[in-house]
């Protein structure tokens, strides 16, 4: 070996070491991000020994017997599938067929909206895909306009819109005192915010309350908005899964759409059909004329196209076959309506066992609506179920009904009162 070679190769080795220690350098800063408080709860859970524990945190439907339900209409057009499957690409907005009878649940069949192709609508990956496109889609086009998100809400929306780079503000929602809506303050903000601004609205089932405004009510909010000339959002994750009825729990939709609003829509299919997984969505923008819609569905196709390109066949397959076929749309009703009432029954049922044991009032238990029951524990009470009885929920005392069964009812209830006398 020459001396000059010998030399080179000396030398190089520190600079590769130089460059090792560099990269292993890149992201010393990262620091671990912090548990969802949502999903956080299932690991809890599953790391859980007790073989009395009991999960009523993530929302999730569950048969009396605590077992995940795919429901008979979902087996039927996933057979269907099977025997005439293709992989191809979904256009970047979708499935037409899907979003066409999702459209329908929302908006009404006979509605003129969309027989005047005024509804700028994409497939999304689910509620939550839904959201952050419209987030995008406002930020893009209304730079310097903010989202009022009522208190509380589903944890996830403060992520979505902070992501998107859209101030948030809040608005009054729930009344602790009376664990019902706080409507007096509500009206107050939506009159003092200013003119023209963006709004998210819980159409039914408000996650994580259960409170829901009146028929009445819901015609005082939407006047307010025209008064304000406000932008309505509707997050509607919960259709059917509220009453058991879709039409009803698209009243408040309907409201406004009655009233010349023109709106927005997140909707979601994980919860109504149980296709958690499958990430099926639709997000809808009602627009003035055809012309505006067809510009506004290609600049939300525009946003998509470097978030994921195009979204998901498989569940949106599954969807447009249930909703396009009859008989198996008629199936689907039933089987929405089965799952609603058992959540009622078991709210009865946590009611009553609550008011055998205490002589507080759980009225609020029954008069909440939909997936989940805002109790009032206070997070101190909810770690002490947790530890002492090993009953998992999120720490704001949300208990999902979904998890609820006669099962276990009397053990939560009897938990329950302990903590809270």
């Amino acid at each position: 070996m020459s001396f000059k070679v010998a030399l080179s190769r000396r030398f190089q080795f520190p600079n590769a070491l130089l460059g090792a220690r560099s990269m292993s350098s890149w992201w010393k800063t990262v620091e671990p991000a912090p548990k969802d408080p949502i999903l956080g709860v299932t690991e809890a859970f599953l790391a859980d020994q007790s073989p009395a524990k009991v999960n009523v945190g993530v929302g999730a439907y569950r048969d009396d017997n605590g077992k995940p339900v795919v429901l008979d209409c979902v087996r039927e057009a996933e057979r269907r599938i099977a025997g005439n499957l293709n992989m191809e690409y979904l256009p970047m907005g979708g499935s037409i067929k899907m979003v066409e009878e999702t459209l329908k649940l929302a908006y009404g069949d006979d509605s003129e909206f969309i027989k005047d192709g005024r509804i700028a609508a994409v497939q999304a990956l689910s509620g939550t895909g839904a959201c952050r496109l419209f987030a995008d889609f406002q930020k893009r086009f209304k730079p310097d306009s903010q989202i009022y998100i009522p208190v509380p809400t589903w944890s996830n929306h403060h992520n979505i819109w902070r992501d998107a780079h859209v101030p948030e503000r809040t608005y009054h929602y729930y009344h602790p005192e009376t664990k019902g809506l706080d409507f007096a303050s509500l009206m107050d903000d939506i009159k003092n915010a200013p003119n023209g601004s963006f709004f998210l609205l819980h159409a039914c089932a408000h996650n994580p309350t259960g409170v829901d405004p009146t028929e009445e009510q819901w015609k005082e909010i939407s006047y307010q908005f025209k008064v304000k000339g406000h932008f309505p959002f509707f997050d509607m994750a919960y259709q059917g899964f509220a009453s058991g009825d879709p039409e009803r729990d698209a009243k408040s939709i309907r409201i406004f759409l009655n009233d010349g609003h023109h709106i927005g829509i997140a909707q979601s299919y994980a919860k109504n059909m149980g296709l958690y997984g499958q990430r099926v969505g639709c997000l809808s923008v009602l627009c003035e004329d055809t012309k505006q819609a067809v510009a506004v569905k290609s600049q939300l196709q525009q946003i998509a196209r470097p978030m994921y390109s195009n979204p998901p066949l498989h569940g949106a397959l599954v969807v447009s076959i249930i909703l396009s076929d009859p008989e198996l749309k008629s199936l689907w009703l039933k089987e929405v309506k089965v799952m609603a009432d058992r959540i009622i029954g078991m709210r009865t049922a946590l009611r009553e066992n609550l008011e055998k044991l205490s002589s507080l009032s759980w009225e609020h238990v029954t008069k909440q609506i939909g997936m989940f029951c805002y109790s009032g524990m206070t997070p101190e009470q909810v770690d002490r179920l947790t530890k002492e009885y090993h009953i998992y929920m999120t720490r704001n005392g949300r208990i999902s009904m979904a998890g609820v069964t006669t099962g276990n009812v009397e053990y939560l209830a009897k938990a329950i009162h302990e903590v809270t006398k």
